[in-house]
């Protein structure tokens, strides 16, 4: 017994010798793992009645909001900016939406395209993520002419958009695509002239331009919504299916946390504030009692959401609040 136990104690240690090597490569620290530094492809999709919602992201622009925004006391927007645990340097979504509606495939705005650097310009990639790529869209519809609106309309010096027709309201392309009104706007505007005219000259050419004025429809569920004052033509998109109803509202908001409590607040980028603050009053007061969807081009992505009333705050007006939609994988089937 002695000298068997004598071989089993030997065996064991020539095995545990063998199986050190191994040990010492289980308990030594992994390998590092490379951080991916991308987001997951941009798009959010819902149903709206039998309308088929599909919001878009072009990515996000850097913008320094406490010297943007006007008409508002300095201490008053950084507390605003603050209670969304904010600073005034903000990150701000740049979105597009997709509608499809089984006869027509149609996209509401463009994004920035080249126009902003490596700060957006991700429409392309996103729209293919998410099964609709540029080819296949028939209707571009703008809420104005803007560089992070119209932009979009050229993706690698050509029209982007081959087999659609673009529409916008007459009073902006009257404006913006021509020369000769660049002494109208400050001087901090007046790139959008030859920007504009980078953007739409393949569409043109292509014979691709439509314009429109006031309310009209323009498909069937798809109606326009005048609210002038950010530019001359700026316009809103009532959106009806089933009883169901989505308001794409452009450049109504640019900070909700600070123009929805505080509607009054305008942006250097208005071309006439007291219209656009005007507009923007009376599209959020039908935006709560009419309770629209609404799909909002820089509110954070996918930007689609609900205004509320907020209550009202000693010595000021009562204000409006963003509900985000909540997330849901239901319902697309």
């Amino acid at each position: 017994m002695k000298s068997v136990n004598k071989v089993n104690v030997a065996a064991v240690l020539m095995v545990g010798m063998a199986l050190m090597p191994a040990l010492a490569r289980i308990s030594a620290s992994p390998a590092p793992v490379a951080q991916q530094k991308h987001q997951a492809p941009g798009f959010y999709r819902m149903m709206l009645g039998k309308f088929e919602i599909t919001a878009i992201s072009d990515g996000t622009v850097t913008i320094p909001l406490d010297k943007l925004l006007l008409d508002i006391p300095p201490a008053v927007l950084k507390q605003r900016l603050a209670d969304e645990d904010m600073s005034t340097l903000v990150e701000t979504s740049i979105n597009a939406y997709v509608i499809n509606t089984g006869s027509n495939l149609i996209l509401v705005d463009t994004g920035s395209g080249p126009l902003f650097g490596k700060d957006g310009g991700r429409l392309f990639e996103n729209l293919r993520a998410a099964g609709y790529p540029a080819e296949k869209i028939d209707t571009v519809l703008l809420t104005h002419i803007h560089a992070d609106h119209s932009g979009g309309l050229v993706h690698n010096g050509k029209y982007a958009f081959p087999n659609a027709t673009v529409w916008v309201n007459r009073q902006d392309a009257d404006f913006w695509l021509n020369p000769e009104n660049i002494d109208r706007v400050r001087e901090s505007e007046k790139h959008t002239f030859p920007e504009s005219a980078s953007s739409f000259r393949p569409v043109i050419n292509a014979g691709r331009l439509k314009t429109f004025t006031g309310k009209t429809q323009l498909l069937p569920g798809i109606n326009t919504l005048p609210a002038p004052g950010h530019t001359p033509g700026h316009t809103l998109y009532l959106i009806e299916s089933a009883g169901q109803k989505l308001l794409i509202w452009g450049d109504t908001i640019h900070s909700s946390a600070v123009q929805l409590p505080d509607p009054d607040t305008t942006i250097s980028f208005d071309w006439n504030k007291t219209q656009a603050a005007k507009s923007r009053k009376t599209v959020l007061e039908q935006a709560v009692k009419n309770n629209y969807l609404i799909a909002a081009d820089h509110i954070a992505f996918p930007g689609l959401g609900h205004v509320k009333y907020r209550e009202a705050m000693a010595g000021n007006q009562r204000g409006y609040r963003w509900v985000p939609v909540n997330y849901s994988l239901s319902g697309l089937d």
